[in-house]
């Protein structure tokens, strides 16, 4: 274990994590400090803190790389509990930078369970901060905008040199607006899963794994491209249709990849796209993006479907949008977000495509959304009709 703790195991059979942990510093770009006790990997950390209110589901999380770039704040009190597994994985590795939590739970329990949570973040060399306010960091993002953070677990922390130390990572750390991500958490080489009758091309900018089950639940076979894949080389394999993934980053700065977007418009084939491929999409039709003050993260968003009146409750987890007033003629809004009427979706009045910002695959969050899913394999099936 990290931090010269220890697991043993009690009499009623659950682990508990034993010793004294060190502490843990964290410094916020405005000068604000959190002094806390450290777990996961010994190390230095920087990136933008934002904050994420669902109540479960920290591995799911720490391994979405949209958080890539991202140290996360869970406003759920009690983290740990039920410990870690190899199957709630939502990518290859934790994408998130660092991690912050009221309180580390000492012991864990689940019937899944193979580890802790401090072990999790140690074996990705991911350092976390607990014992701190995390009700006062939420508020200060809300009230501020999400910022840059260093995290420190090692041993110099609360020194003078170790304060200015993690003082000048912070100031120095790049910022979220004008970064692009994509190659870190992008796939290198082209895979295919499933083996239904339907071929999609799906564009990796980050993709969850459950979005790639809910495919290949719907007869479909789904070939994983990396994200600067040329559309020519896409539109060469015939596809029934594309999904474009979500991802990290500032949508706005993926300049190469939006234009090779326009070649797969123009094409006239089944396009999907979820989260950053919600973005990209939006700006290769003729839209444009802006950062959100401290974004949307968690899973109980609320989202009403214009077409139809109803209300989703959401996972959701980005810190840009499409800005409505920007939407070109050609496309309809579908989706509103009902804490701020920023936008959740929109489709194209003409050609076979339509976007959501957040994320109907969940994992974690409510399943409210899956139907969109459906919409997509609906969408693929009604334009070989038309094509025959």
């Amino acid at each position: 274990m990290a931090n010269g703790t220890r697991l043993s195991e009690n009499s009623s059979g659950l682990l508990e994590i034993d010793g004294d942990r060190k502490p843990a510093l964290m410094m916020l770009e405005d000068g604000t400090s959190f002094t806390g006790k450290a777990f996961g990997a010994v190390t230095t950390t920087v990136g933008e803190l934002v904050f994420n209110t669902s109540l479960a589901g920290y591995q799911e999380i720490l391994t979405d790389p949209s958080y890539a770039g991202q140290v996360v704040t869970l406003t759920y009190p009690e983290i740990g509990n039920y410990g870690t597994n190899d199957h709630d994985l939502e990518s290859r590795s934790i994408f998130a930078r660092g991690l912050v939590v009221r309180h580390l739970a000492r012991k864990y329990s689940n019937h899944r369970a193979t580890g802790s949570l401090d072990s999790f973040l140690e074996k990705f060399n991911i350092p976390g901060i607990s014992d701190v306010d995390t009700r006062a960091i939420t508020r200060k993002l809300r009230d501020q905008g999400a910022m840059r953070c260093a995290i420190s677990t090692e041993d110099d922390v609360l020194t003078e040199a170790g304060r200015k130390r993690l003082t000048e990572a912070v100031l120095t750390a790049p910022q979220m607006t004008g970064l692009d991500l994509t190659d870190e958490v992008s796939t290198k080489e082209i895979y295919t899963v499933g083996t239904g009758h339907n071929k999609v091309a799906v564009f990796d900018f980050g993709i969850k794994q459950n979005i790639l089950r809910e495919l290949i639940a719907r007869d479909i076979t789904a070939t994983v491209y990396p994200a600067r894949t040329k559309a020519a080389d896409i539109l060469a394999t015939s596809p029934d249709g594309i999904f474009l993934s979500n991802g990290p980053g500032d949508p706005a700065a993926c300049e190469d990849i939006i234009k090779e977007m326009t070649a797969l418009i123009a094409a006239r084939i089944p396009i999907f796209g979820i989260c950053l491929g919600h973005q990209l999409l939006s700006i290769a039709l003729g839209g444009s993006t802006y950062k959100l003050k401290f974004g949307h993260r968690g899973g109980n968003q609320p989202v009403k479907d214009l077409t139809t009146g109803k209300i989703e409750v959401t996972c959701q987890n980005h810190g840009f949008a499409v800005d409505d007033k920007t939407l070109p003629a050609h496309l309809e809004l579908t989706h509103i977000n009902l804490n701020d009427n920023s936008v959740e979706g929109f489709r194209h009045k003409e050609l076979p495509i339509f976007a959501v910002q957040y994320h109907p695959e969940a994992h974690p969050g409510p399943h409210d959304s899956n139907y969109l899913f459906d919409r997509f394999l609906a969408l693929i099936e009604s334009h070989h009709k038309v094509s025959k």
